[in-house]
């Protein structure tokens, strides 16, 4: 047996153990797929460096084969352009793409409920690491998988086929879907969007399946299982965990100045800020404030809204409680704080308490059921 062999079946040891991989199917997917053909070069971020720095690790180095079987995400692109094979160094930057932790992938592949037989569109090949776990339990004719970044799709596109895996692959922008090639049964997304695309809701069959994970600027995250009902509309809940995902580029939030804390109208705030780092907390600020950014954390919280100038940042008050200092036309800790204390008022649930509903009219996240409260999201 070999050391990435011994390694691979060690990771699958402990990710059944620990609860996240119970399908027969997919734990022989698991123990075939090498993961180090899909990432023979990363970032490792070294911890306590503010900004985040990132050193590159290549295959054959000391700890790679470790790393790639520690069951964690490997970064394999900075800002949209850097790769581990162009540094020397350490580097900072923002991750663009990666290698998700494999208890996640699989995860994501058995709570998507697909079958033998099903038609399977995934969205964000990234490594193909993913995408050749899907065509192992598959089969490649029933497999497409779509990259936005050609240079990433295509180091994929190598990787697959000296895996033995030839699904088919699409380079292109995957909130696009694929008009070619539906109807699907199933589509699985490995990235985060601000809402579910339409042409997705067309593209696969009434009846199927679409797991998507949410977010927005705030980079708050949702994982949601749809059920299509027809064209153009989907309804499903949200689901138990802490999925996260990077966002789609065209969803990605706008190029901005630097901040600049403006003056602004002061009051007592009627929620405590810290709220905002609870993973719904946060989530629940964000669907109620869909077009700022959050910054900050704990008392001081910063809300930003790029497009209207509109601003928010809360502080501790001298005598206790908290202060809230607003400016602009959108209010946004007044959203913030109404959105709150209805999820407060049912009991502070986690996310699986809520669903989603997709329509001609829109897209509305509801809490309990359709007719509790509810947000919509910015389509």
């Amino acid at each position: 047996m070999t050391t990435a062999t011994r390694l691979r079946a060690a990771l699958v040891d402990r990710i059944i153990e620990n609860g996240g991989l119970t399908e027969p199917e997919w734990i022989g997917a698991a123990r075939a797929v090498p993961r180090e053909l899909f990432a023979r070069s990363f970032f490792l971020a070294l911890p306590g460096t503010v900004p985040t720095r990132y050193r590159p690790v290549r295959e054959g180095e000391p700890g790679w084969l470790e790393a790639v079987y520690s069951d964690g995400t490997l970064i394999t692109q900075l800002d949209g352009r850097l790769r581990p094979d162009d540094v020397t160094g350490e580097v900072t930057g923002s991750p663009s793409s990666s290698s998700t932790l494999p208890s996640l992938v699989l995860s994501m592949w058995q709570q998507l409920r697909a079958e033998a037989g099903h038609r399977v569109l995934e969205i964000g090949t990234g490594t193909g690491y993913s995408t050749a776990l899907g065509a192992h339990r598959f089969g490649d004719s029933s497999l497409t998988s779509i990259e936005y970044d050609p240079v990433v799709g295509g180091a994929a596109a190598a990787a697959l086929k000296e895996a033995g895996s030839a699904p088919r692959l699409i380079i292109g922008d995957g909130l696009r879907g694929d008009p070619d090639g539906g109807p699907y049964d199933r589509l699985i997304a490995t990235c985060s969007v601000r809402y579910v695309p339409l042409p997705w809701l067309h593209q696969v069959r009434p009846g199927g399946k679409i797991l998507v994970t949410l977010s927005g600027w705030s980079y708050a995250h949702a994982l949601a299982l749809l059920d299509v009902t027809g064209p153009g509309e989907a309804t499903g809940r949200f689901l138990p965990g802490t999925t996260s995902f990077m966002i789609a580029r065209p969803h990605d939030r706008p190029p901005r100045p630097a901040l600049a804390l403006l003056p602004g109208d002061e009051r007592p705030s009627r929620i405590d800020p810290a709220k905002l780092d609870d993973w719904t907390g946060g989530w629940v600020a964000q669907l109620a404030a869909s077009s700022a950014e959050r910054l900050g954390a704990g008392a001081e919280q910063v809300l930003w809204d790029v497009s209207t100038g509109s601003q928010a940042r809360t502080a501790r008050a001298p005598g206790g409680g908290w202060t809230v200092v607003q400016r602009g036309p959108v209010r946004l800790w007044d959203r913030v704080e109404r959105a709150v204390q209805r999820w407060q008022a049912a009991g502070e649930p986690h996310q699986e308490a809520f669903g989603l509903t997709v329509s001609a009219a829109g897209q509305r996240v509801w809490l309990g059921s359709e007719a509790g409260p509810g947000w919509n999201l910015p389509i």
